[in-house]
């Protein structure tokens, strides 16, 4: 469905996409990760033909991106595109109206986007009396309206409580069960995990790694992690390196690398003589892939097979 090969864009001095190359099958769920700066905005703005690059290629469908590809994509930003003394079904209208379709369709994919989004119900409503889960949701309704092929959500749940998150989540499930193909950027990612079929690491302009959560936990060289809390922690640190243990440091935790898995009291015997608050074994997350990935000295550019 997209396919972007080696595009580089540099404002000035500062070079923001650098042979970024990437590759979205139909039909499935694509994260896009990386910190702000990292040249997702600019990629996002090259596919919809808003911005030119300076070099490579991006192909939408089979089809070079063009301003007529821009009719096969749907975006709904981190910012709201909605007029909030509008009502739900006004909004729609307008960027339907945008998108030249005519008034027969117009009022079916009104109607059928509506209810997609389930905000039927508040067709008449303004937006400005939704809630922010509701006014998300119009917003990607906005994305669907016209039935494009490649659906961008960016930063979807940015700013939600947790029942709308979830909302949001079983929306882009749907879509993606209606065959519905989706460029996914967030910042939250327990929200990769859960939805996406494949992931791309990006940092200063480049793919670090890609693949599904299996292949991206390849890349790390243990098979179970452990958090520890100890008063010790550098008699705890040189006893886990004499059995092989690898530590790491997330956020405020203690956490060591295992090479292989052990049953809890095998771990805690490692540890005796030692005191120890907690012990917790944990598998790998994205977020250990992602920190160790993008403050490696090395950034080593790995994308699994």
């Amino acid at each position: 469905m997209l396919k972007i090969e080696n595009l580089n864009k540099s404002y000035k001095l500062r070079k923001v996409l650098q042979n970024l190359n990437l590759h979205i099958n139909s039909g499935e769920i694509y994260g896009l990760l990386g910190a702000n700066g990292a040249g997702k905005t600019t990629t996002i703005n090259i596919i919809c033909n808003l911005l030119k690059p300076d070099s490579g290629n991006v192909i939408i469908n089979h089809q070079p991106v063009s301003q007529a590809t821009k009719k096969i994509i749907g975006i709904a930003p981190q910012e709201n595109l909605l007029y909030k003394t509008l009502t739900c079904e006004e909004n729609l209208k307008f960027f339907a109206d945008i998108y030249g379709l005519d008034r027969k369709t117009r009022q079916k994919q009104i109607k059928e986007t509506l209810a997609a989004v389930n905000l039927l119900d508040r067709a008449k409503s303004p937006v400005e009396t939704l809630s922010g889960g509701m006014q998300r949701r119009l917003n990607i309704a906005v994305a669907l309206v016209h039935q494009p092929k490649l659906v961008i959500l960016d930063e979807p749940t940015t700013g939600l409580d947790i029942e709308s998150r979830y909302e949001i989540w079983e929306l882009i499930r749907q879509l993606k069960n209606q065959g519905v193909t989706i460029l996914l950027t967030t910042h939250l990612l327990d929200e990769a995990e859960r939805l996406c079929q494949r992931i791309g690491i990006l940092k200063d302009g480049q793919i670090l790694a890609e693949g599904s959560l299996t292949q991206l936990r390849a890349l790390i060289p243990t098979s179970e992690i452990v958090v520890v809390q100890t008063p010790e922690e550098e008699l705890a640190i040189a006893r886990a390196e004499e059995y092989g243990f690898t530590p790491r440091r997330y956020g405020d935790e203690l956490t060591f690398w295992l090479p292989e898995p052990l049953e809890l009291k095998e771990i805690i015997s490692r540890f005796e003589g030692i005191p120890i608050n907690a012990i917790a074994r944990q598998p790998v997350r994205l977020e250990h892939i992602y920190i160790e990935l993008t403050s490696s000295p090395a950034n080593q550019r790995t994308r699994p097979n």
